[in-house]
């Protein structure tokens, strides 16, 4: 991996998506979508056991895609951990065993996790699993242990619109002069 890759991280609607975009806005480069969006998307919200490699495919060519047009940085939104983590949860023994590896192979390989907070306000979204903020807040601390379990380079990022922007970027910023 020579370009530098940058993961936004966290529980489901913590501005992963607007960050990534707005950082790689920002330092005018490319990122990469989450996948199971757009899968979610086009199969109406259904995604069984049997689509986990399907879209952990589709996380990885999203991500070379970004990094062929990149020149020196790219921002992904998410990661195989992250699918790696919903697999679990939501289908316990059925995440592929390459899905795992390869999580646990490209985790390392990434220059910088932005774990952002569960710190903007609760707001329903049809692809949200978590009822509520309770549940939301537990599903993000369990994000925090993985980064810190697997001993990961990371920034914590919280605070709302240009606030939340202005950490994430200052983070990158360090670990580019690093």
């Amino acid at each position: 991996m020579s370009v530098k890759r940058i993961v936004l991280f966290g529980s489901e609607s913590t501005g992963k998506s607007v960050l990534a975009a707005a950082l790689a806005e920002h330092f005018k480069t490319h990122w990469a979508p989450e996948s199971v969006r757009s899968f979610w998307d086009r199969h109406d919200g259904v995604i069984l056991a049997t689509d986990l490699s399907t879209i952990a495919r589709g996380q990885i060519a999203n991500e070379e895609t970004a990094a062929a047009a990149a020149e020196h940085l790219i921002f992904c939104d998410t990661d195989l951990l992250m699918n790696v983590r919903w697999a679990d949860d939501l289908f316990p023994g059925h995440c592929p065993d390459w899905v795992r590896k390869a999580a646990d192979k490209r985790s390392r390989d990434y220059a910088l996790y932005l774990y952002c907070e569960p710190d903007l306000p609760w707001e329903e979204d049809p692809q949200r699993s978590f009822s509520d903020a309770a549940t939301w807040q537990d599903s993000a601390q369990r994000c925090l242990a993985m980064l810190d379990e697997r001993g990961l380079r990371y920034a914590r990022v919280s605070g709302r619109g240009t606030a939340r922007f202005e950490v994430a970027k200052r983070a990158v910023e360090t670990m580019l002069q690093a």
